[in-house]
């Protein structure tokens, strides 16, 4: 080694005992202090919303059964639920329908949980596999199920208002299924609630849910259920009133069904747009493109159709006026 080789060396030496680490008991160093007292769930979610950095969500509970009834809540209403094998209710069928029974007063507010039930049908086929994916039901899980009827009828018969979050989905489905169903208020928390005004940005029940700060096990009945009762009934800054009681004033007003029927055939695009829906005339509605409005938006839909789609003054389309007994059927 030369000279030079060697007083390098010396000097790398040098730095690599001036940088090793010399071991310590490490029983002699100090220790950080510990709180006396751990900190609690209430204070951890604190902290961690005060950080600005943390959205929290809480685990949805579902409500108890009230032991009694309260005599200030004198109206019955129902959420309802179903999972079927497919979409067309009249060739597909329910597997599981759920039911939650409260009552409410003529102002909207929420009383109390009355009834549960949950329950089961084994369908005349197998249950698609995309159902099953969608649901977690299988074909084991409704071997030789059926809905009990009686328990059904006893939360059903007397409901003042039946709610479904696709009222357009279920209401068919479950009259299909049994003539209890017939005959009933109907209202869809999805279509006639103003969600958007209400600080939501979504009126699928995930979003609503997530936005409300809960999560839950979704897509079983009953649990979808609770989840909208906990929705319909939170109340948020901002706003007069609950989802629910919006909703009841909106199932008390009639509606109105136009049927653009006859309208040329090349203004269908224009009709679409505007939200129309085509009716092939198998349900016994008019063949023609047809929307739903409100009472007070007839005129103006009216002024829409005779102005741009038929373009005649004195058209007069035909219209149905619905109340929430009429609506949402197939």
């Amino acid at each position: 080694m030369t000279t030079g080789m060697a007083e390098q060396f010396d000097m790398f030496s040098d730095e690599a005992a001036r940088d090793r680490v010399v071991p310590r008991d490490i029983s002699k160093t100090p220790k950080p202090e510990r709180n006396a007292v751990a900190m609690s769930e209430v204070d951890m979610v604190r902290h961690l919303l005060e950080t600005g950095r943390y959205r929290i969500l809480t685990k949805l509970v579902p409500r108890a059964i009230a032991p009694f009834r309260r005599p200030e809540y004198p109206l019955n209403g129902i959420i309802l639920d179903t999972e079927t094998t497919g979409l067309d209710a009249r060739k597909d069928e329910i597997i599981e329908i759920g039911v939650i029974a409260f009552t409410f007063d003529a102002t909207g507010r929420i009383g109390d949980v009355t009834g549960i039930y949950g329950g089961l049908q084994q369908p005349s086929v197998s249950i698609p596999s995309d159902i099953t994916r969608l649901t977690g039901i299988t074909d084991d899980m409704v071997a030789g199920q059926s809905i009990d009827m009686v328990a059904l009828q006893t939360l059903v018969e007397p409901a003042d208002l039946l709610i479904a979050h696709n009222a357009g989905f279920d209401r068919p489905f479950c009259e299909a299924f049994s003539h209890l169903f017939s005959g009933k208020a109907w209202a869809c928390s999805n279509s006639e609630i103003d969600w958007s005004s209400r600080g939501y940005e979504g009126t699928k029940l995930g979003y609503l849910i997530g936005q409300a700060g809960y999560f839950h096990e979704g897509h079983r009945a009953v649990d979808d259920c609770f989840a909208l009762l906990e929705v319909l009934d939170r109340e948020v800054d901002g706003t007069a009133s609950t989802a629910f009681a919006e909703l009841y004033e909106v199932s008390q007003r009639s509606r109105v069904r136009i049927f653009a029927e006859n309208s040329p055939f090349d203004m269908k695009d224009h009709l679409k747009a505007r939200g129309y829906r085509w009716s092939d005339g198998s349900d016994g509605r008019p063949k023609s493109w047809w929307i739903e409005v409100g009472e007070e938006a007839l005129d103006d839909e009216l002024r829409y159709l005779r102005a741009e789609i038929y373009r005649y003054p004195d058209a007069d389309p035909p219209i149905k006026r619905l109340t929430a007994s009429d609506r949402f059927r197939a």
